[in-house]
């Protein structure tokens, strides 16, 4: 077992977790900085040249998990490790941002869906080798099937 330490901290425009965009068609657009903590600045070096980066963080402020939820996104019950729930075992939460630009030790992101002082637990580029013609949207396409 490990003892995750923040490299640091979401500043994000959402104060409350009813702020953030949920459900089907959900659009996550909001700006937002990655404010890492200055001894780790120097492992953002190259950093700039990857339009999108994955950014792994903590779902400080969940409590407990369910194994078993309805998301907001569908009528019907799903596992949680089939859906985006911050009820999990483990409160590890992981978002795909495009970064804007960096300064400094500061990651102007957009595309935020993290409350504000989020503590970030790890970044990494943006990488694929997978088609997009390949890619299945599992329930969430069946869901928004339905919806039609």
């Amino acid at each position: 077992m490990f003892t995750p330490q923040p490299i640091g901290f979401v500043s994000s425009p959402y104060k409350n977790a009813s702020e953030i965009p949920k459900g089907l068609g959900a659009k996550h657009e909001a700006d937002g900085v990655l404010k890492i903590l200055p001894e780790f600045e120097a492992g953002l070096t190259d950093i700039e040249g990857f339009s999108h980066i994955f950014v792994l963080w903590e779902f400080d402020r969940s409590q407990g998990f369910e194994l078993l939820g309805t998301p907001p996104s569908d009528n019907r019950q799903h596992g949680v490790f089939a859906t985006r729930s911050p009820y999990r075992p483990n409160p590890i939460g992981q978002t795909v941002v495009e970064l804007l630009r960096r300064d400094g030790a500061n990651l102007l992101v957009r595309g935020v869906d993290m409350l504000d002082g989020t503590p970030i637990v790890d970044i990494k580029p943006y990488l694929s080798s997978v088609p997009e013609e390949k890619l299945r949207r599992g329930w969430l396409a069946e869901a928004e099937a339905r919806q039609k």
